[in-house]
């Protein structure tokens, strides 16, 4: 593949709901352009974006693949990414480094849940785009029915730029309304329209023709005063207004026949803006913010936006050249790890085949082999030019799963394993529950931790369960209370001997508080640090239910000491007895974790939603209803919410989303924490 320069470049993410036929529209590309010999198919596992073994397995993309096409001296680096909801995370990302977006929707199933979410994240990256409704050859197509519903989910103009000869069995081409010209199949040469179709193209064309003029103040006033546009003004026009996203042109095709090709990459090259006519990135440098152009002449700044780990290669870093050039074998520094990194050979990937190249020019996207130190989202620059650049926002990860090794030689690779995993994903987590001595994994949902579970097992070779979490619990006490306990083992010779005395008081605003209140040397200073080492492995293992005890301010007032048997041991383990006994004593509780939750809906789906949070004993504390989607704030305990995710999907059909983030703790209701502490003895007394 040959070099090209920025200008030459286009970077478009492609977006939609699952199964709109984005990695089928790829496969087309680069058939009709000739890269390959026969057109892969999803069903068989031959398509050129989804490689991986889980991907095909499922039938469905679960990673963003990068495929470049070369068409009219151009390189167009199209992102076909996920289009399940669970997989967010790899579209934020291509989002982030693409230049514009196709949002591909059925003609059949029209705009969906996937559609509003892609459409929300372009908003957000404020990317020019097309609509495709795409898949016009099947029986039930409709592209009217199609483009209303596109026309529910967003206020964008929708600008028809083709309309579609024929539609379902008959569908065999597009009316392009650019050129006035039909186009049949993949569409390389142009006909005469049909006749049938004047009328309507002729009210397309004007409003077409009205647009263009608006993008342009010149070709405003030359249309207002009855003067006709030739075709580069028109397309010189709407460009201004794609690149202004002031409207969204329309596009059909039917990828699977290879219909629609050739005029939608004209449309692209002619239409999307190259790398170097968006806005500036702006960077944090030593200086303050600094504006890099999109220039080969600018200082180097590159942005990791994925890794993965390859089996054979070993690492691969892919990453987009903001500013500057990068050349195989020279060294760059890492400026969100503070390192150098030595570049191998640069590669361009097309799905998984590498094409080597000598030299990125800005703009374009390539990838890396065994980069040691850099992972997604780092900032690649000249050391003497120290650049960091911005981060998208990640949604935060809400389905949590507690995993386990499946075997002994599995527990020592778990940890590293975990974060391997979740330097390639930014919505994976994971952490240490100490409460509960679980190893907890988040992700976006059941489907993303399957994937997730599965890549560990086949690229790590590391075999993990997963279970749901327990919900780390706490205990501490209500009242004053006290005991006291004598220790006394005698077994011929030094034997042991101990006597504590102890008092618990609840302390809100302290975790834990230990107090010496021995006067008159009844028990010697020596024993204290044993006295309060006991008390302390009893306070994370636990007196109720085994969950770990705070809030407690522990004091030590008398007790008695015996001049050869007493020991530190012998004090430690009275201490051990004497904080149960004292616990017990002292209206002993069981907290919960209490969410801060926030649910946004369609208004359609409030009653259901406030209705399902009264069963999780959830308090509402407000509600707000803008434009259509309403918002839902309260406090929840996290026992109720460990499967929300789900249930909040199947509720709202994908619609609903929320956050959730800890907020404090509360008394567990005592029929409830009855339930729990029994379940607890019964799971210890069958270890």
């Amino acid at each position: 593949m040959k070099e090209y320069q920025t200008d030459k470049l286009r970077n478009i993410a492609l977006v939609s709901h699952s199964s709109a036929g984005k990695t089928m529209l790829a496969e087309a590309f680069l058939h009709a352009t000739g890269v390959t010999t026969r057109l892969g198919r999803i069903e068989d596992g031959t398509t050129v974006s989804d490689f991986e073994e889980e991907e095909i397995r499922r039938g469905i993309s679960l990673s963003t693949a990068v495929i470049p096409v070369e068409y009219r001296d151009h390189k167009i680096n199209l992102l076909d990414t996920p289009g399940y909801t669970d997989f967010i995370g790899e579209v934020i990302s291509a989002l982030r480094v693409a230049d514009a977006a196709v949002v591909v929707v059925d003609s059949v199933a029209g705009a969906e849940v996937g559609t509003e979410i892609a459409w929300s994240y372009c908003d957000e990256f404020d990317l020019p785009r097309f609509v495709l409704i795409n898949k016009m050859d099947r029986e039930n197509a409709d592209f009217q029915k199609a483009l209303a519903s596109v026309r529910e989910v967003t206020d964008a103009r929708l600008l028809p730029l083709q309309l579609p000869w024929g539609e379902k069995a008959d569908f065999q081409g597009v009316i392009d309304l650019l050129t006035m010209k039909a186009y049949r199949g993949e569409g390389k040469q142009g006909e005469d329209i049909p006749a049938e179709f004047a009328d309507d193209v002729e009210a397309a064309r004007l409003e077409l023709i009205e647009t263009a003029a608006e993008g342009d103040d010149e070709l405003l006033m030359k249309y207002l005063e009855g003067e006709e546009l030739s075709a580069e003004e028109i397309v010189q026009g709407l460009r201004a207004g794609v690149l202004a996203n002031s409207f969204v042109p329309v596009f059909v095709s039917a990828a699977t026949q290879e219909i629609g090709l050739f005029p939608l990459l004209n449309a692209m090259i002619d239409l999307f803006p190259s790398p170097a006519e968006r806005p500036p990135v702006v960077a944090e440098s030593a200086a303050g913010e600094e504006e890099l152009p999109c220039s080969d002449s600018g200082p180097l700044a590159a942005y990791v936006w994925k890794t993965t780990a390859d089996p054979f290669v070993g690492k691969i870093t892919y990453f987009r050249v903001y500013s500057g050039t990068l050349a195989s074998d020279s060294r760059v520094w890492n400026q969100s790890a503070g390192v150098e990194e030595r570049l191998g050979n640069l590669s361009l990937l097309r799905g998984k085949e590498q094409i080597a190249v000598k030299q990125l020019h800005a703009g374009d996207i390539g990838v890396v082999p065994k980069l040691s130190e850099t992972s997604t989202s780092h900032t690649i620059c000249d050391k003497d030019h120290p650049l960091t650049l911005p981060v998208p926002k990640y949604p935060s990860a809400l389905y949590r799963v507690a995993v386990q090794p499946e075997s002994q030689a599995d527990s020592a690779k778990v940890s590293p394993t975990l974060t391997r995993l979740c330097e390639e994903d930014m919505t994976l987590s994971w952490y240490q529950e100490r409460a509960t001595k679980q190893t907890i994994l988040q992700g976006m949902g059941d489907q993303h931790i399957d994937v997730a579970i599965r890549k560990a097992e086949k690229k790590f070779q590391t075999k993990l369960l997963i279970e749901e979490p327990k919900v780390p619990y706490q205990e501490t006490i209500q009242k004053v209370g006290s005991a006291q306990y004598r220790h006394k083992k005698q077994t011929g010779g030094a034997g042991q001997f101990a006597e504590v005395h102890m008092r618990l008081e609840p302390l809100p605003d302290e975790d834990f508080e230990f107090v010496n209140e021995v006067f008159g040397g009844a028990i010697s200073s020596n024993f204290m640090p044993a006295i309060e080492k006991g008390v302390r492995n009893v306070m994370a293992e636990g007196v109720l239910a085994g969950y770990p005890v705070h809030n407690i301010k522990v004091a030590v007032y008398d007790g008695k000491e015996h001049p050869v048997d007493s020991k530190p041991v012998a004090f430690e383990i009275a201490a051990r007895e004497c904080f149960k006994l004292a616990m017990m004593n002292a209206s002993p509780v069981l907290l919960e974790p209490i969410m801060k939750v926030e649910v946004h809906v369609p208004e359609a789906n409030m009653g259901d939603i406030l209705g399902d949070l009264n069963t999780r004993r959830a308090r509402v504390q407000g509600m707000d209803t803008v434009r259509g989607k309403s918002t839902v704030r309260a406090f929840v305990p996290l026992a109720e919410m460990q499967r929300y995710t789900t249930d909040l999907r199947s509720m709202t059909g994908g619609r609903g989303v929320f956050s959730m983030e800890f907020d404090h703790y509360e008394v567990v209701p005592q029929h409830l924490a009855q339930e729990i502490i029994a379940a607890a003895k019964k799971a210890k007394e069958e270890k």
